[in-house]
């Protein structure tokens, strides 16, 4: 799918809200926040956790990436590992690399999400800001996580390129208009934060 087509989609579901007043509209958000959409969920944490954070996010967003790689190893430490906050992550790519990139991760299966995910925020030189992404994509992932037959038939997996966008969709009308986007126990953020920001959001809920 085309950068195009992805931002289309997310209009398509912006269009949605039209006319809705507001107090449908939140419960239209709160219904989607609340219920998994067309894909298993990736959750972190306990389920009795008192605070439930979903982020949206994008592969080729920077500010999503320096969320992951400077201050989610903090917060998984002080919140997520201690039974504090329940952790969501949400597909919402903004182009057409960001979305090959998720269902390569949802491919990789469940065990292998996390690390696919991480190593694409960490080299996202090597395939977002390369010359060929498809290549950068191919050279990080195959054969590691993986086979070349996968990764072909992965990508052209019709059915579940939908299931991504279509949770993408949901966040649009839930109200994401940007990434990383967080809803901390249904209320939204935008932007990066640091540790000490999250922290300021976190604790008096706790």
């Amino acid at each position: 799918m085309r950068r195009r087509d992805v931002l289309l989609a997310g209009a398509a579901a912006a269009g949605l809200l039209a006319g809705v007043s507001g107090a449908s509209a939140q419960r239209m958000a709160d219904k989607i926040l609340g219920e998994p959409g067309p894909l298993p969920e990736r959750v972190f944490g306990s389920p009795d956790a008192k605070v439930t954070v979903i982020e949206y996010a994008s592969l080729t967003c920077h500010h999503c990436r320096d969320f992951h790689v400077k201050t989610w190893p903090a917060i998984k430490a002080k919140y997520v590992d201690t039974g504090r906050v329940r952790f969501i992550l949400r597909e919402f790519p903004l182009d057409q690399m960001a979305l090959g990139g998720f269902m390569l991760a949802r491919c990789a299966g469940e065990e292998r999400w996390y690390d696919v995910v991480d190593t694409l925020y960490r080299k996202d030189d090597a395939w977002a800001h390369a010359p060929n992404p498809l290549e950068g994509l191919r050279g990080l992932l195959t054969p590691a996580y993986l086979s070349a037959e996968k990764f072909e038939a992965c990508l052209s997996d019709s059915a579940l390129q939908e299931k991504v966008l279509t949770v993408s969709r949901n966040g649009t009308v839930a109200g994401v208009a940007a990434t990383p986007t967080f809803f901390i126990n249904g209320k939204p953020y935008s932007g990066f934060m640091t540790v000490e920001q999250f922290s300021r959001l976190i604790d008096p809920l706790l």
